[in-house]
């Protein structure tokens, strides 16, 4: 694709940036067959290429309007198309690069901007977690919409003593997941001791900065990026761990983006580089375990994995993840358009609620033909948003695994 850029864009970070994504896309089309958007709204704005026309026209000068910006709102950064693109075309970088531009050139409405500011500071603030445990203990009291996004509260139980083993990793703390969903960082914890790494959380680390990138905070968000560095270095730089687990792949994906978020910052540049290097989703840890869990594990499960889309195609970890499901004992079952979104992107079930909830149910129809006994996945947004639609349990792996493991233990 030929550039030609505003005076402004040209010879700037993101202006070079941008200018070497556009000129690798070649307009072939590819990218609409696999956009959720596209599929379910039709219209070629609201795919890949007609985004990348949006953005294109942006950087060489046209003013965008409120139609631009709400047409890479609908985004869902799923970047399925960069699974599918031929040319290489980073589609993701690209999307964030034109929502910073078209963000600082058009001011939301007044209900749009206060919507996405109470979100991130209800999701980040220190009262989210007694405002979830008060609505779990009323939820079968709230309203059907509401009481869809409050899951069901589970007892996480109890945590080994881990300090003894000699292989140690750190696990990230995260916003919404300890609050929302406990049972998955305990599940983890105990999974990890049954085979004989200690897993821990460092002191200072907190939210992987998603939350504020995706709703016009980016600068927040890369100051959230520094403090997680700054909390991880220590232990990182002493040899005290070797990996910086990951159970939600929505924060593994933000977390080993890190380095390109931070590669002009001349102090963080390098660390970031360091810790990106070490980070891991927990299904790459335990895959080498898969043998050892095995032999105490009970087999015939007859499960659905839905692979997030930070998992399979920000990461690339859907074929490692379905064959150590497969190693562990579950019959995996498969099911139509397991390379979509399910609609929960984060965000964007509250700020796309027609959206999101017809790709649910879009997903949820296929997972429902194949009969499955539970519902699998590795990310709590799409865990939470899939069963807000479903009665059949939708629970991450770890937490099934680690169900097992804790019967088999009490015969």
């Amino acid at each position: 694709m030929q550039t030609n850029l505003a005076s402004w864009a040209s010879g700037t970070d993101l202006g070079n940036e941008a200018d070497a994504i556009l000129r690798r896309c070649v307009h072939c089309g590819f990218c609409t067959a696999t956009c959720p958007t596209y599929q379910v709204l039709g219209d070629e704005l609201d795919s890949p290429r007609g985004r990348i026309y949006l953005i294109k026209q942006v950087l060489e000068g046209k003013e965008p309007t409120q139609s631009t910006q709400q047409h890479l709102d609908r985004c869902l950064t799923c970047r399925n198309c960069e699974t599918t693109c031929p040319s290489g075309v980073e589609y993701g970088h690209l999307v964030d690069i034109g929502r910073k531009i078209v963000d600082e050139r058009v001011e939301r409405s007044w209900g749009d901007r206060t919507r996405r500011t109470l979100l991130r500071k209800a999701m980040l603030s220190p009262m989210f977690a007694p405002a979830m445990r008060l609505g779990q203990s009323l939820r079968g009291l709230l309203p059907q919409a509401l009481r869809r996004k409050v899951p069901e509260r589970r007892d996480a139980g109890p945590l080994p003593q881990v300090g003894q083993h000699a292989r140690q990793v750190l696990m990230l703390a995260g916003c919404v997941q300890p609050a929302m969903m406990p049972t998955i960082d305990a599940a983890t914890i105990r999974v990890l001791d049954a085979v004989g790494i200690g897993a821990r959380i460092a002191p200072g680390a907190g939210c992987c900065g998603a939350v504020s990138f995706h709703l016009d905070a980016q600068d927040e968000a890369v100051a959230q990026m520094r403090a997680n560095v700054d909390a991880w270095w220590p232990l990182v730089q002493d040899g005290k761990v070797e990996a910086i687990v990951m159970n939600a792949s929505g924060c593994g994906a933000m977390v080993k983006e890190y380095a390109h978020h931070l590669r002009h910052d001349a102090a963080y540049a390098q660390k970031a580089a360091d810790i990106v290097a070490l980070v891991k989703d927990v299904a790459e840890i335990v895959a080498p375990h898969a043998g050892l869990l095995r032999a105490r594990l009970p087999a015939g499960m007859r499960a659905a994995f839905h692979p997030p889309c930070t998992l399979q195609h920000w990461q690339g970890l859907r074929p490692l993840s379905e064959q150590l499901l497969a190693d562990l004992g579950f019959e995996l079952q498969p099911f139509a358009d397991k390379h979509l979104c399910c609609g929960s992107a984060g965000a964007y079930s509250v700020l796309n609620p027609d959206i999101a909830l017809e790709l649910r149910d879009r997903k949820l129809g296929a997972i429902a033909a194949a009969s499955p006994d539970v519902i699998l996945s590795a990310n709590i947004g799409c865990i939470g948003h899939l069963q807000s639609g479903t009665d059949t349990p939708v629970r991450h792996w770890v937490e099934v695994v680690d169900e097992q493991l804790r019967r088999a233990a009490q015969g």
